[in-house]
């Protein structure tokens, strides 16, 4: 298989290498490119304003990988190996292996997760793939479920361009694998207020996640038959809280469906006739 590698953690990133190296092991066409420096939590930003370089990578990875360096996002990152990088395009693109969960709504944030998008956007299915752990060091088990998902024949390739949000545990924790839907997870933001040398104030955004565990199901505009179906299967938050992996499918159309029907049918509508 033809697989692209990218991050948000920048090309140096210990989660990407295992990964990187791990499937070129298990026999896959490796290319990578990833950001020169970490680009954690630039969303699906692009460059637009000044030039994107790229430079070829080489000696820290095993076996033959094509490996570059880019001065962009991660969306960057890929658009520039779809489009000028790479002879032919990949099977699947897979973005990680990130140094810390990407649950919930971590996913709007995520640079992780943007790379990946950005190759469904391109027609090609894509999986991104995080250590729910800042302090696991181990990125071995991770690589290995990613190498079995690709491995798969049931599941890959996927019928459909589709983004598959896997989020793996401690490695010590590990129970098993579940097919989840996205949570919520919030964070009690901290905005800490400095003073530069020069005198002038300025603020670091700091904060940590809010363990507590909240269903978004009650909030959708959804029909209450799709409420029940859905409330049987675990958010990716329920499902790293109970030590498994959770393997979430996403997708770029933001469209509230449920919503658009009563806006659009309901009887007094939303836009004069």
């Amino acid at each position: 298989m033809n697989i692209l590698v990218s991050n948000d953690d920048g090309i140096f990133a210990l989660g990407m290498r295992t990964l990187a190296n791990s499937l070129a092991a298990a026999g896959h066409r490796v290319t990578v490119v990833c950001p020169d420096r970490e680009r954690s939590a630039t969303g699906h930003g692009l460059t637009m304003d000044q030039p994107i370089r790229a430079e070829v990578i080489e000696s820290i990875f095993k076996g033959d990988i094509q490996a570059w360096s880019c001065s962009g996002t991660p969306a960057d990152c890929v658009k520039l190996a779809l489009g000028a990088l790479m002879a032919t395009l990949p099977d699947v693109v897979v973005s990680g292996i990130n140094h810390g969960a990407n649950l919930g709504t971590d996913v709007v944030y995520s640079g992780t997760v943007s790379a990946a998008m950005e190759g469904v956007m391109e027609g090609i299915p894509a999986i991104a793939v995080s250590l729910a752990s800042f302090t696991q060091q181990s990125f071995d088990p991770a690589a290995e479920f990613i190498c079995d998902l690709l491995a798969d024949g049931d599941r890959f390739p996927l019928g459909a361009p589709m983004l598959l949000n896997v989020n793996v545990p401690a490695a010590v924790e590990i129970k098993g694998a579940k097919i989840t839907r996205q949570g919520i997870r919030r964070y009690f933001d901290q905005f800490e207020k400095r003073i530069d040398p020069r005198g002038k104030t300025y603020y670091w955004l700091a904060g940590e996640a809010i363990q507590e565990i909240e269903d978004p199901l009650p909030n959708q505009g959804w029909p209450l038959e799709l409420k029940q179906s859905l409330a049987a299967i675990p958010t990716d938050v329920q499902a790293i809280r109970d030590r498994y992996i959770s393997v979430t499918p996403l997708q770029y159309n933001l469209t509230a469906v449920g919503d658009l029907l009563d806006l659009a049918g309901g009887q007094r509508p939303l836009l004069p006739e």
